[in-house]
């Protein structure tokens, strides 16, 4: 499979751009096909903008998430995409990205040691001790390792907090939660359909995630670290994104 976009709903401020990203990607030569998922009323904006550049050199594959629960919808050989409904008045989702689990790595001293042959190796890699017929067992902790723990990324936006959000985002490594209004204003975040940034926090502190990224912003506040101060205040972990920020995952 070529790149794919996950698009999260059809708001203005998240599809007025879409026409011309795609075009930009066909004026520098793009040929690869590009996949994008999303709710399925994105499609009529993707026919809107096909019809007017019947010239673009590469072909744009919609695929539409319909779901009402945690769902795989695509994957490779390392990486699966789970999309969830979110809480914003509209067909809305989430997306995790999962690592799966690595193989196991062989240590290299240890195929001498025990004259590992080519079946035992593999059982190894697949994660299971080494039974030999006279009963002698090779432990797989001693003889292999995991390459790295897998990871995860989490995106939520736009959405109010709602009831099993921290369970479906249990575990992640790194959230990204919209953190649209201050804490002062959770009547206003409950109207529209948004978080405030104490309801955030309690959602990686519930979900029981290692690092919580924050955006979203409302343009009344102009100063990100309110945002921040207001969300290490129940967890530490907290990070206001600002434009070209990268973090470790």
């Amino acid at each position: 499979m070529g790149a794919c976009f996950l698009w999260t709903h059809v708001h203005g401020d998240h599809v007025f751009g879409l026409s011309g990203l795609l075009s930009t990607f066909g004026m520098g030569g793009r040929t690869a096909p590009l996949h994008v998922y999303g709710p399925g009323n994105l499609r009529p904006f993707l026919n809107f903008f096909l019809s007017y550049n019947e010239w673009l050199p590469y072909e744009i594959a919609f695929h539409p998430v319909n779901t009402r629960f945690p769902t795989v919808i695509m994957e490779t050989k390392s990486v699966a995409v789970t999309a969830f409904p979110l809480l914003h008045g509209i067909e809305t989702y989430g997306y995790i990205f999962r690592e799966k689990e690595p193989m196991w790595n062989v240590r290299k001293e240890c195929i001498g040691q025990y004259g590992l042959s080519l079946t035992e190796i593999g059982t190894l890699k697949r994660g299971e001790d080494v039974v030999r017929g006279d009963g002698t067992v090779i432990p797989l902790e001693e003889a292999a390792y995991k390459p790295f723990t897998p990871r995860s990324y989490a995106y939520v936006s736009d959405t109010a907090v709602f009831p099993g959000e921290a369970e479906v985002l249990r575990g992640v490594t790194v959230l990204y939660h919209e953190t649209t209004f201050l804490n002062e204003h959770a009547d206003k975040a409950a109207a529209r359909f948004h978080s405030t940034t104490r309801q955030a926090a309690q959602v990686a502190v519930d979900a029981g995630v290692s690092k919580l990224i924050i955006g979203h912003y409302s343009s009344r506040n102009t100063d990100q670290r309110l945002y921040e101060a207001e969300c290490r205040e129940v967890f530490p972990e907290s990070y206001a994104a600002a434009d070209g920020d990268v973090y470790e995952i």
